[in-house]
């Protein structure tokens, strides 16, 4: 990945009608990872998108009802996976232990790993975030091999961040990314690729597109709309 990279979560939202239409009006734009609901992988797949899913088991194999394992992702296509976001952290209660199966299921799997890091508003206020932050990846890529690393992209996302409207200074997000290259490649002798997330949309992309140190960006809700999400998409470019 040798230019910035742009992310679509479009978590769970959109109905196939709407899918469908979204993907006539992004026909010039798959050159991003869109990262649809399950349901919807393979309607931009055959559409010919590079595309994420937004989540994976931790398990190979099995009886376990609703889950999808890397394997079933990769064999139809998918590219990328979504793991460690704040949202599952949160309402699904994964904690690294799970989030780091996550990751060695899919880098098994020949998928590239979207990581999410990022720090609570109370752990922001009690000057923590580094700390948050070092522990979340240090326990999250524990036994992960060398050789996998460069297939580990980072998530930055604030958790106070995420659909609030809220974001850190450019300047935060410059330190938080520098700490976070600096970790990982002191661990694993590899600087990653960090994206940037939490709030992004068409209106602050310009400023944030700024930061020297950002490869790219997760965005959410804003991708939801074309139009938005093409703004973000020529601004990165």
């Amino acid at each position: 990945m040798t230019k910035k990279l742009v992310v679509g979560n479009m978590k769970m939202n959109l109905t196939l009608d709407e899918v469908k239409d979204y993907i006539s009006k992004m026909q010039d734009y798959k050159d991003c990872v869109i990262c649809p609901s399950y349901l919807y992988l393979p309607y931009f797949i055959d559409a010919d998108f590079l595309v994420g899913a937004q989540n994976l088991s931790l398990y190979e194999k099995g009886a376990y009802t609703g889950e999808v394992s890397a394997i079933q992702a990769s064999s139809i296509g998918v590219d990328y996976a979504i793991i460690g976001h704040s949202e599952r952290r949160l309402f699904i209660h994964e904690d690294d232990l799970i989030v780091n199966a996550k990751v060695k299921r899919a880098l098994s799997s020949k998928l590239k790993v979207i990581l999410c890091v990022g720090e609570t508003r109370e752990e922001k206020n009690l000057g923590i975030t580094k700390d948050k932050i070092e522990k979340q990846l240090l326990d999250d890529l524990v036994d992960i091999p060398k050789e996998d690393i460069s297939d580990v992209l980072i998530a930055y996302e604030p958790i106070w961040a995420i659909g609030t409207g809220e974001v850190p200074l450019n300047e935060e997000i410059h330190d938080i990314v520098s700490f976070i290259k600096k970790t990982v490649k002191k661990e694993f002798h590899y600087t990653p690729k960090v994206l940037y997330g939490g709030s992004t949309n068409e209106k602050n992309i310009e400023e944030l597109n700024t930061i020297d140190n950002v490869d790219g960006f997760l965005v959410g809700g804003a991708c939801l709309v074309p139009d938005k999400f093409i703004k973000i998409i020529e601004t990165v470019k």
